[in-house]
């Protein structure tokens, strides 16, 4: 028995499709889609927020703070050391390294003097470390009504 080529015989005997079938393409495609839709929510961690916009916003800085701490005695700390006065700024620089724009937390005691803590604020602004962030605690809920101003 032999096969015609001309088309002559039996509408798609042997015939060669030139077509390329995508129909499973696109199933599988599909059900990937709607698996990664329903399990892309469920990979998220946290609570949903939606953050306010800022125009001055700048990304945050993945290196660690330099931390400077005055104790209620008024001693000064960088991190977990304990420096002197003197040796204050050229500890922060180094530590700072080239990017003196990088921001120094100030912790201070609540019981430190007032007076020492601007001393280390000047010190440090006069030495070109202007970024400077003095970090608190949250205040209680309790404590709240005692520092509202009065009417």
């Amino acid at each position: 028995m032999a096969f015609s080529v001309s088309g002559s015989g039996r509408p798609g005997f042997f015939r060669p499709q030139s077509e390329i079938n995508v129909t499973p393409l696109v199933d599988v495609m599909l059900v990937l889609l709607i698996i990664f839709m329903v399990t892309a929510p469920l990979l998220t961690a946290g609570m949903k927020v939606q953050l306010p916009q800022a125009q001055a916003a700048r990304p945050l800085d993945p290196k660690e703070p330099v931390v400077v701490v005055v104790g209620r005695d008024g001693q000064l700390a960088i991190g977990d050391e304990k420096v002197a006065a003197d040796d204050l700024i050229q500890l922060v620089k180094l530590k700072l390294g080239d990017n003196i724009a990088r921001v120094v937390h100030l912790r201070g005691d609540k019981d430190v003097a007032y007076g020492r803590m601007v001393e280390v604020l000047d010190q440090l602004a006069s030495n070109g470390i202007t970024h400077i962030a003095i970090v608190t605690d949250a205040a209680k809920s309790g404590a709240g009504e005692r520092s509202k101003a009065p009417k």
